[in-house]
């Protein structure tokens, strides 16, 4: 046995036994491993971006981590963006990086660079194994990081002779990090406050966020008559009918700063202070109005739903308490495409149980109420801004979840970031429709440029923005890449598209052509 058969017997050992990868040469004796040891999927990227945001999906919907496999510094670097994205979202992934081995390091080959360096902004646990005897307890350590509470990412640094020289070792995870539960005393407080005068809002994030949160959410709200909000991006809500909607703060400054402006307490659970997504001219970064008092119930990776239960104890709440909401009236739209039509039809077509991916960017951004009362479904979001987000973590979640329909919402622009997405969609035989918003425009600088007070954009800068000369073929795109799709241009005819992919298994496109 080499260190690199010892490395994957110990991730499968404790669990981890999917493996997004990209590999190069010096993670061939990794590669080779696979075929010996039996227990590991291995799905292949064509673009690193690919590799690290569906680890990140995985990791979301499975709530355990899977490992990636990247080639040297520039193999990690290009997955850098998703893995920021990931971080964000706070879930556990174990990258694999390949290194040269230890004695060619320093003859300064052209892939030379300094790998730990250009993992520590993205990885809460770095680590370069020395030699064979020590890649599995290495690898243990690694693993343990990213099942920390709250998870991380930990990247484990492979040299290849590490990989290729013997060893005789596979080790066990045998202890993580832990957080307490919850502190009493924060949910004393938060009582105090509940009970008290003036509004305070409950902003929900992480585990609040799942079916069993939103409802003690709910409860509480009734009972106390506190308002319940989700930040303007989560890394994965329970919505859909029986389930209690909570909007979201939203992104435009000005609208936020109306939302937030009649409280005078925010609670946060799991959540973080409300700041605007930039810094504008004359607009503030912290969205709280003035006078308004922030305090923290539960902080990332406590245990909210076991504090909800215990603040809902301390108010009086029961679940009974919840008041009921009014579905929107929707069906099935007629007549043009528009922001509108989109999320009539969207809403319409989600089934049950369904994952929804979205980097919908300026089109969804009216989805929300929309489809608040459709079949019950968990939405994810991008959490750090990275762009080309959707695609890879539709991969990881429909990995994940292989017996629910995954829908990817994305627009068009965002979507050029990590098409090769769909090349893995199609050779894993993923069950992911993506649907494309095409509006031929990086719509949203478009309303970035007038935000920042930039003036009135001129021919250079609109070329900066659109994304015409030559408008994007997704149809041609797709099929390139193994998936079927259609374009449509007219709500029936997206009627149409979508009831057809519901009820097929695999990957398809829809090209929303607006």
């Amino acid at each position: 046995m080499n260190g690199a058969e010892s490395l994957v017997r110990t991730l499968i050992k404790n669990g981890v036994d999917i493996c997004f990868a990209n590999p190069g040469t010096s993670e061939m004796h990794f590669v080779a491993a696979l075929d010996r040891v039996e227990g590991m999927r291995c799905v292949l990227g064509l673009f690193e971006g690919v590799v690290t945001g569906a680890a990140d999906g995985y990791f979301r919907m499975k709530g355990a981590p899977a490992c990636t496999l990247l080639h040297l510094g520039p193999g990690l670097a290009n997955g850098l963006a998703n893995l920021h994205n990931a971080k964000k979202a706070s879930s556990g992934i174990v990258n694999i990086v390949g290194q040269h081995a230890l004695h060619h390091i320093e003859c300064n080959a052209p892939l030379t660079s300094d790998i730990e360096g250009l993992a520590r902004p993205m990885s809460a646990w770095v680590r370069t194994s020395p030699d064979s005897r020590s890649v599995a307890r290495d690898g243990a350590a690694a693993i343990a990081a990213a099942q920390s509470s709250p998870p991380q990412i930990a990247t484990l640094i492979l040299p290849a002779d590490a990989a290729w020289s013997d060893a005789d070792d596979v080790a066990d995870v045998t202890e993580t990090l832990q957080r307490p539960d919850y502190s009493s005393q924060a949910i004393e407080s938060t009582a105090k406050i509940l009970r008290g005068s003036g509004e305070t809002l409950l902003l929900l994030a992480g585990s609040a966020l799942t079916e069993r949160g939103l409802a003690l959410a709910a409860g509480i709200a009734g009972k106390t008559g506190c308002k319940v909000m989700g930040e303007t991006f989560n890394a994965r809500m329970a919505r859909g009918r029986g389930r209690f909607f909570v909007d979201r703060i939203p992104y435009p400054v000005e609208q936020a700063l109306s939302v937030l402006k009649p409280f005078r307490n925010i609670i946060l659970v799991e959540a973080n202070d409300p700041v605007a997504f930039f810094a504008y001219p004359d607009k503030p970064s912290f969205l709280k109005p003035e006078g308004c008092d922030v305090h923290r119930m539960t902080a990332n990776g406590e245990n909210s739903i076991a504090a909800l239960e215990a603040l809902a104890s301390a108010v009086g709440a029961r679940l009974r308490d919840a008041k009921p909401q009014q579905p929107m009236e929707t069906g099935w739209p007629e007549g043009p495409l528009n922001h509108t039509s989109i999320a009539q039809a969207i809403a319409m077509a989600i089934p049950e149980n369904a994952i929804v991916i979205d980097e919908a960017i300026t089109t969804g951004r009216k989805f929300f109420p929309s489809t608040a009362f459709a079949a019950p479904h968990d939405w994810l979001q991008n959490m750090g801004g990275s762009i080309g987000f959707s695609t890879p973590v539709a991969i990881g979640a429909a990995v994940a979840c292989p017996e629910r329909k995954v829908i990817c919402m994305v627009g068009d622009g965002s979507a050029m970031y990590t098409l090769q997405s769909l090349w893995t969609q199609a050779r894993e035989g993923l069950n992911v429709l993506t649907i494309v918003f095409s509006n031929r425009m990086y719509q949203i600088l478009r309303g970035e440029f007038d935000g920042v007070g930039a003036g009135e954009p001129g021919k250079k800068a609109m070329d900066m923005l659109s994304l015409d000369r030559p408008a994007l073929d997704w149809v041609t795109l797709g099929r390139g890449m193994g998936v079927q799709g259609r374009a449509v241009t007219t709500a029936d005819e997206f009627n149409k598209a979508l009831a057809e992919a519901m009820a097929e298994q695999g990957p398809r496109l829809i090209d929303v052509q607006m």
